[in-house]
């Protein structure tokens, strides 16, 4: 990658990976907390 030499660092690749991580996380947990039970609503409803 060419990156400027500010953001070489490994720590920054670990940061957006736990960025990213957390994002998926919120992204299931909003699924299964607010879709799902809405989905299950709306079809036996």
């Amino acid at each position: 990658m060419n990156l400027p030499a500010d953001f070489d660092h490994p720590s920054w690749l670990t940061a957006l990976g736990t960025l990213a991580g957390y994002g998926l996380i919120l992204l299931a947990m909003t699924v299964l907390l607010f879709l799902v039970p809405y989905g299950i609503y709306v079809t036996f409803w």
